[in-house]
């Protein structure tokens, strides 16, 4: 089988996670999977195809999603906090699914339906410093949707 040529794009990625989602899963797994399976066909999936998104995966607590322009990614990230946060309120407090997104444009190689690269990479290491609840973007996107 020849390889398929490498496809490369300049995009915005999006790489999201739930904050403590092991206790979550410690405390009710039947019941955090269908929040989250709930949680991403009523708010995620709509969100991400609303500002022209592309689910890449979907990895346990974890999505990756790709954005054609950064402005976009970062609407969509607000958004979609806005409504993780309403979707919260009625909840105690150990139950809140709270998401922590991180935002970086990058140079991406296709593989099939996946991207990798170092914005990927780049991208999940600002979620990880993303406050629960919050969007950490790089300078280059705050550059981006500051001048765009």
């Amino acid at each position: 089988m020849a390889d398929l040529p490498v496809q490369r794009r300049l995009a915005a990625i999006a790489v999201a996670d739930v904050v403590g989602y092991s206790r979550l899963m410690g405390a009710d797994e039947i019941g955090t999977l269908a929040a989250l399976k709930q949680r991403r066909t009523e708010i995620l999936n709509p969100t991400v195809r609303d500002h022209g998104g592309r689910i890449v995966k979907v990895m346990g607590d974890g999505v990756l999603v790709e954005f054609a322009i950064a402005m976009n990614a970062v609407t969509a990230a607000i958004e979609l906090q806005s409504k993780m946060a309403e979707a919260n309120e009625p909840l105690p407090e150990n139950r809140r699914i709270v998401l922590r997104v991180g935002i970086n444009p990058g140079d991406v190689i296709g593989e099939g339906s996946d991207i990798y690269g170092d914005g990927v990479n780049i991208a999940a290491r600002l979620e990880a410093m993303a406050e629960p609840g919050g969007v950490c973007i790089s300078g280059k996107v705050f550059d981006d949707v500051r001048t765009g």
